[in-house]
């Protein structure tokens, strides 16, 4: 099993890439990014799109030991701090007591991820998802769900910022996704691998419940408020989810557990 190394001063050098996380993050930064808690971190260890670079753990946790420690590379650096210790250099009270520096490998392309899925598959669109809970909880939902691939558009947060990684439980690192391009090109490509999209909107033409999936069925989620382009609902069969009299209003991320399971189980 391995065995962190005991780190004592917050300016410890090594300490670096966890220093004031709460006010910055390292997305953008060489694919690099923040990840917390036990059950993230062993996620991320059987994640074989995601490297990691550094963890620093707690002194209480390195004593307690968990299982996924001895799964540790030995080319990661492995640490430990006080409470303290860990609190002055991040910026903020770990209580997990668990951090890691990851990098994600070389990002395929939209046509390359769906070339690759199964004859049967269900993928999310998210297009303007800018809340980094909405996007950490749409990804939860889609590991929950067996969604084979997530496309995120140019205009959505990216899923490996710190509080969306968190959010998502780890669930970030089960589902492929990709981010950058135009919502239209995503709708394009998945077109071209014989999906059919569905776009979620309050105004759907058609409700959930009749909802038939075909083998390949992409759903569409736009952000609260704005919703999706009237563009893109114009081109997509557009589909709502009923609700009580009066109130036509879910948060995205529930919204999408509840499209979700619906199409995994049909």
């Amino acid at each position: 099993m391995a065995t962190p190394l005991i780190v004592s001063d917050p300016a410890d050098r090594r300490l670096e890439p966890f220093l004031s996380v709460r006010e910055r993050d390292l997305v953008g930064r060489g694919g690099r990014f923040i990840a917390e808690g036990d059950v993230v971190l062993r996620i991320l260890l059987d994640a074989d799109r995601f490297d990691i670079e550094t963890i620093l753990v707690s002194s209480r946790v390195a004593a307690a030991g968990r299982e996924w420690f001895s799964r540790i590379p030995g080319t990661v650096s492995f640490m430990a701090a006080d409470d303290d210790v860990i609190a002055r250099a991040s910026g903020f009270h770990v209580h997990r007591g668990i951090l890691a520096v990851g990098r994600r490998r070389a990002q395929p392309d939209a046509a390359t991820v769906l070339s690759g899925l199964p004859e049967r598959a269900l993928a999310v669109v998210c297009v303007g998802i800018a809340n980094h809970d909405n996007m950490g909880g749409i990804f939860r939902n889609a590991a929950a769900f067996g969604v084979d691939a997530v496309l995120c558009d140019s205009t959505s947060c990216d899923p490996l910022y710190r509080k969306a990684i968190r959010v998502s439980v780890g669930g970030v690192f089960r589902t492929p996704f990709v981010t950058g391009a135009s919502a239209p090109r995503l709708v394009d490509a998945l077109e071209a691998e014989g999906f059919r999209c569905f776009a979620l909107s309050p105004s759907g033409r058609d409700a959930l419940d009749a909802l038939r999936p075909p083998p390949r069925t992409a759903l569409v989620l736009g952000a609260e408020g704005p919703g999706l382009p009237p563009d893109l609902l114009a081109r997509l069969s557009t589909v709502r989810i009923d609700m009580a009299a009066g109130f036509d209003s879910l948060n995205v991320a529930v919204a999408a557990g509840i499209a979700l399971h619906h199409a995994a189980k049909r």
